[in-house]
Formats: structure tokens, C-alpha cells, sequence
């Protein structure tokens, strides 16, 4: 069995997510204290007990997600579970960078903090949002935000056959929305997000994110990690920090990640972290892989028990 282990990003957070495993391990607790010596922030306090809106903040989310992540990770050294290959959506390529050794815990923690922030802040005045396109091919749903002429939209993730996201402006997006429904879509579903993640309409905060990326020192791959921007493999003498400030900008290229990953032998996928969106990408991808998620107490074990049968 050849395991890829599988970060979610921003949207997968819910209040008390993890609190199950918080309470009963001593490891992912000590995750929460490093991370909250390292950041300032009460970590635990916003995931388990603020409201949704609070953690719903960008500068919140991605920290948030990251630390029960990385908590879930050392719960997974303990047990002697490994993976061959990583691979995160958006945010979680930061987890799976930090999980491969190229970034240090705490380096990976400072440089998450800031993009969250960066995100937020930086994020241009309009009425923003995003949404799926579900049931239509990757050159329709490129077409159908072509096709829009007043106001900006684009696609932004291509996660799975038939499900495509466009971000952009409110408008525009409604409008490819209806384009999408004319050249086939089975639905479009505009999802609870307020930027244009990976468009050019985060340039600024890609530009700043570029400077804070020189503060940190890249290491060598422990395990080989599958980069969003194209869908293929980490080389060693890639621009690491070009990428990763390019990564805010460009579309997300999951299924390709996904396809590489199979490719190279793997063929169990578990997802870590909150949520398990990832996990139904990879069965939409491959129905006949093995395909786990690990946010609780209870599918923490019920992973263990399938895969040390």
C-alpha cells in the first residue's frame, strides 16, 4: 500500500473541529501550545469556542486548520503511519510542505499566519465571491467566464471531474454562472467566500507574500510533495518562494495533483483535517482507490483499523 496523505484548505473549518482529539490526546494538544507560542494566538480558543464568523476570518481560518492539521500529523507519527507523497488544496499545500521537511514547523506556522493575514488585508475592494460548477468540462466552464464582458471572473480551482470553482466579481460570476447552466451545467452554486482566491486580483498580497517568504529558510524533501499550481512533483532546485507567492494567484490544479498521484503507485488516499471534501474529489477521480478521512476521534480509528488490517 503506497499512502498519500491529503490537506484540506479554506471553506473545510466548522467550530469545534478536532475538540474530540484534543481532548483525548496529549500530542495534539502540545501542537495547539507550539503553535500558539509561536503565532500569539489562542488558537484553541477560536477553533473550539468563537463564533463562526470568527473563525470564518481568513487570517483565522487558515492558521486554524493548519494547527489541527499538523496536530492530527503527530497523532499519525506516533501510530508509525507514513505517506509517500502529499498534496494540499490551496492552504494545504503549506501542511503538506511542512509534513515533507522542506519548511520547519515553526517557519511553515509563521508563513501561514501571514498569508491569512496578507489575504484578508490585502484583499481588493469589491463584492467578491466564487462559486461550482458542476457537470461541465474544463474548456466549457473556461468559455463560460470568457465569455463574460462586464466585470472580472475566472476559473479558480479544478478539483474533480465536473466540479470546477470561478471566483471573481459578484456580477460577473452570476453571469458565468447562467453561461455555465446554458453550455450544460447540471448546477452552479455559488459557496460562502468573500475573495477572489487564485486570480490575478490578489497580486498585491502575492507581492507581499514574495517578501515575507525571503524571512524563511527551505530545506530539503523528506517525502515528495504534488504543487497546485500545475499538478506535478516539487523538484529539487525549484523556486520554492516564487511558487508559493504565485501559488495565492494561480488556479488550483487538484485533479491533476490527484492523477499525478496515481501515476507514481499511490493507492490509498487520507485526508487530514477538517472536513472531507478532498476525499469525495479523490472518488469522483478513481471510485476504486482506497480513500480515508481522519477530523475525529472516531475516523481517526476507523482509518488505523483499515489500514493495519
Amino acid at each position: 500500500m503506497k499512502i498519500g496523505f491529503l490537506f484540506p484548505g479554506q471553506g473545510a473549518q466548522s467550530v469545534g473541529m478536532g475538540k474530540d482529539l484534543y481532548d483525548k490526546y496529549e500530542e495534539y494538544r502540545k501542537v495547539y501550545s507550539e503553535v500558539e507560542k509561536i503565532t500569539g494566538m489562542k488558537i484553541s480558543d477560536i477553533t473550539f469556542d468563537s463564533e463562526e464568523n470568527i473563525l470564518s476570518q481568513t487570517k483565522n481560518t487558515q492558521i486554524c486548520i493548519l494547527t489541527m492539521s499538523l496536530a492530527i500529523l503527530e497523532i499519525l507519527k506516533k501510530k508509525n503511519v507514513e505517506a509517500s507523497f502529499s498534496c494540499g488544496l490551496s492552504l494545504g499545500e503549506y501542511t503538506a510542505l511542512i509534513y515533507s521537511g522542506l519548511l520547519s514547523f515553526e517557519d511553515g506556522v509563521k508563513i501561514v499566519k501571514k498569508r491569512g493575514e496578507l489575504m484578508q488585508e490585502l484583499c481588493p475592494k469589491g463584492d467578491w465571491t466564487m462559486a461550482a460548477i458542476l457537470g461541465l468540462d474544463e474548456n466549457s466552464v473556461i468559455k463560460a467566464c470568457n465569455d463574460v464582458t462586464n466585470g472580472f471572473v475566472a476559473p479558480a480551482n479544478f478539483n474533480c471531474p465536473g466540479q470546477i470553482v470561478i471566483s471573481g466579481e459578484k456580477e460577473a460570476v452570476n453571469i458565468a454562472m447562467e453561461n455555465a447552466k446554458n453550455l450544460g451545467a447540471k448546477r452552479a452554486i455559488e459557496l460562502k467566500t468573500s475573495g477572489p482566491f487564485h486570480t490575478k486580483m490578489l497580486k498585491e498580497a502575492s507581492q507581499e507574500l514574495r517578501k515575507e517568504l525571503d524571512n524563511i529558510e527551505i530545506n530539503k524533501f523528506n517525502t515528495k510533495v504534488i504543487k497546485n499550481i500545475d499538478g506535478n512533483e516539487y523538484k529539487e532546485g525549484d523556486d520554492i518562494k516564487d511558487i508559493l507567492s504565485k501559488h495565492i494567484i494561480s488556479p488550483v490544479k487538484f485533479e491533476k495533483s490527484i492523477r499525478t498521484m496515481i501515476d507514481s503507485g499511490c493507492d490509498c488516499f487520507i485526508e487530514i483535517g477538517p472536513g472531507k471534501t478532498l476525499s469525495g474529489f479523490v472518488k469522483k477521480i478513481n471510485k476504486d482507490l482506497n480513500v480515508y478521512n481522519i477530523n475525529s476521534v472516531e475516523t481517526l480509528e476507523t482509518t488505523l483499523e483499515a489500514i493495519n488490517k
